[in-house]
């Protein structure tokens, strides 16, 4: 049964396994660790251990069937498919020097494998490879791969100590592996495949904070914890450390399952009553085990509202909207309109405005003419008026808006709150309408998820005109900024395609599983209204240096995350940049510039990247690269997959 109820909660992280040894009675197996245990599923080898191909007496004509656990039949298809991961031989080597084992070790791979794909099963664990290099292993497993339906494949990684992540002391310390390197050249050989995955090896001692992290932006699926990892309580019950017990809460909330592994080693607390039976009873030995990462689960919060909002959209790649060339429809304003505390700051901006403009002794005489280009349905127009009716200072408001099908709810809205004599709505595209009067303010929401990338800087120097010398435009600033990631499971969607086009396009994603590698740089900043002798073109060019901690050992960099920081007027800002974001908004998600080809970067290496944002007579586009470690192709050569229409 789940680990417990946690509000908003569906995920599979909900249900924990546990690793068996062989058995040819799977029934019994799965009653005991089912039924008795209380756990979801079992990790179960599919072969006897003792088995090896070559030892098959040669004179059985191909008649001697491998010794598996037992018949198809012994258990319903639905239970071998929601209730079994097969664990394929962990004897076998398919790098090994000795021929006969290399053998033995590929054929008892591609054996088992068929018999789950036979069974129907999810997934099967694929043992650690042996040795330095995998690359015989890695070729059998791609060549599988290529003609699996949907059976996962989870290739079992330790978690191991990068060989220098900061922890090491004196020159005698011991050198370890960075198992980092042994998962990235397996999937590198296996060109990436979407049905390969990890599931790690948690033991008792962790690596750094930076070298845990690169691992939630990889296609990790579960995380083995083996009793050896816990400590004992008081009470003689398992319990874990603090920074295990917040690896295990990350691990939930990223959608990795739980798998316990091992012997007991608190035999005192598998004795006893049963919890949930209250019956006197000889217990699972790691049912202790179960129910204490049943109690982390349990402690975690309730998923906020915005998360439950957001959970259908994580990992999700969406073409950026092109605000200019399209009508957005009634359910795109319904969603943005919802987003509260955008339209609250907005309202502190006009307030805040407006109290500058008209000191208290003329207030009752004198009238703001504020414009709202690109009103939509009326938001921001709703939140300039309650900013007037807060600060007592009077407002004469004209509503801009191109979306004729938007104007209709406009007039709906201005005669039902009965605005007719205060709001003048203008259908017409902001860039060449002519106003028959200068403004004092000019109020747009025209960000995008990269602050410029749905054409505010054009639509605004556009607009300036409008405004009196002196006049204020809220936003009167915005700043885009980058930082690279490690997104498997981004990359492998965009990949999908097969095709470049999709590798040289800008995605709208609301980005969960992956590792920020670096702190966020600053890329482009447009200043509205422009300096009357400011000439500078929207064009814009940006060379960028990130630098790699040491301790988070070797990295993959599949492309970039971006983000904006806004500044609405003076002290009130708005954005959705991870250090200075603004809380419980919605409105945008980040954006994801891809790599056509991933960047591996060494411990403690440098990244040089270029960013241009190129500008034409009918389009705007970005174009991207990497300079160093490494040179990448240029993205998006002038425009010619990605851009936004004029």
């Amino acid at each position: 049964m789940p680990l417990g109820d946690r509000g908003g909660d569906k995920s599979e992280a909900r249900f924990c396994g546990v690793e068996t040894e062989f058995s040819d009675d799977m029934p019994e197996v799965i009653t005991f660790n089912l039924s008795t245990g209380k756990f979801d599923f079992v990790v179960a080898p599919l072969t006897d251990p003792s088995y090896r191909p070559s030892l098959v007496p040669k004179d059985s004509f191909g008649s001697a069937a491998p010794p598996f656990a037992g018949s198809d039949l012994v258990l319903s298809p639905s239970q071998w498919s929601s209730h079994v991961v097969g664990k394929i031989s962990s004897w076998i080597d398919l790098d090994s020097e000795d021929e006969t084992v290399r053998i033995d070790s590929e054929t008892t791979l591609r054996q088992e494998l068929a018999w789950a794909s036979h069974l129907s099963l999810q997934a099967c664990l694929l043992p650690a490879p042996k040795g330095s290099t995998c690359a015989n292993y890695a070729r059998c497993v791609n060549q599988i791969l290529q003609d699996l339906s949907n059976m996962q494949l989870w290739l079992r990684i330790p978690l191991v100590l990068p060989e220098d992540d900061g922890t090491s002391t004196g020159a005698n310390s011991v050198t370890l592996v960075d198992s980092w390197e042994t998962w990235n050249s397996f999937r590198l050989l296996c060109e990436h495949h979407s049905q390969l995955s990890v599931a790690l090896d948690i033991l008792s001692t962790l690596p750094s904070a930076n070298s845990l992290g690169r691992w939630f932006g990889e296609s990790v699926r579960a995380a083995i914890v083996n009793t050896d990892s816990f400590l004992t309580n008081g009470r003689g019950y398992p319990c874990l450390s603090k920074r295990h017990q917040m690896l295990i809460n990350r691990f939930f909330n990223h959608n990795i399952q739980i798998i316990i592994s091992g012997n007991s080693g608190h035999a005192k607390a598998s004795v006893g009553v049963d919890s949930r039976s209250g019956a006197d009873s000889q217990r699972h030995p790691l049912r202790p085990y179960l129910e204490y990462v049943g109690h982390l689960y349990q402690k975690l919060d309730p998923l906020p509202e915005q998360e439950r909002f957001e959970l259908g959209y994580r990992d999700y790649l969406q073409s950026p909207l092109q605000p200019l060339m399209d009508n957005l429809e009634a359910r795109t304003y319904e969603t943005f309109e919802k987003d509260a505390m955008k339209y609250i700051q907005y309202q502190r901006a006009v307030s805040k405005a407006m109290l500058d403009m008209i000191p208290d002794n003329e207030a009752p005489t004198k009238t703001l003419v504020l414009m709202v280009v690109g009103a939509g349905r009326g938001p921001l127009v709703r939140a300039s008026l309650q900013a007037s009716e807060e600060t007592g200072r009077k407002l004469k408001v004209y509503a801009v808006e191109k979306n004729p099908n938007a104007v209709v709810t406009l007039h709906a809205l201005v005669r039902l709150e009965g605005w007719e004599d205060t709001v003048t709505i203008v259908s017409c595209d902001m860039r060449y309408w002519n106003a028959p009067e200068k403004a004092d303010i000019l109020v747009s929401e025209l960000l995008g998820s990269f602050g410029d990338n749905e054409l505010s800087p054009e639509c605004l120097d556009g607009a300036q005109r409008f405004l009196k010398p002196g006049g204020i435009s809220i936003p009167s600033s915005y700043t885009s900024f980058i930082q690279p990631v490690t997104a498997s499971k981004l990359y492998n969607d965009v990949k999908a395609h097969k095709d470049i086009s999709h590798f040289e396009t800008a995605y709208v994603v609301k980005i969960h599983n992956a590792a920020r590698l670096a702190p966020c740089q600053p890329v482009f900043t447009f200043t509205h209204p422009k300096p009357a002798d400011d000439r500078e073109s929207n064009q814009r060019y940006k060379k960028l240096h990130f630098t790699i901690p040491n301790d988070t050992g070797s990295a993959m960099v599949h492309g970039f995350a971006g983000y904006f920081d806004a500044t609405l007027y003076k002290d009130v800002h708005l954005g959705i940049e991870p250090l200075t974001a603004t809380p419980n908004m919605f409105s945008w998600f980040s954006i994801f510039f891809p790599l056509r080809s991933p960047i591996c970067l060494k411990p403690g290496s440098k990244l040089e990247v270029d960013f241009w944002r190129c500008c034409g007579p009918k389009k705007v586009w970005y174009e991207w690269c990497v300079t160093s470690p490494s040179p990448s192709p240029i993205h998006n050569s002038n425009g010619r997959s990605y851009w936004v229409g004029l």
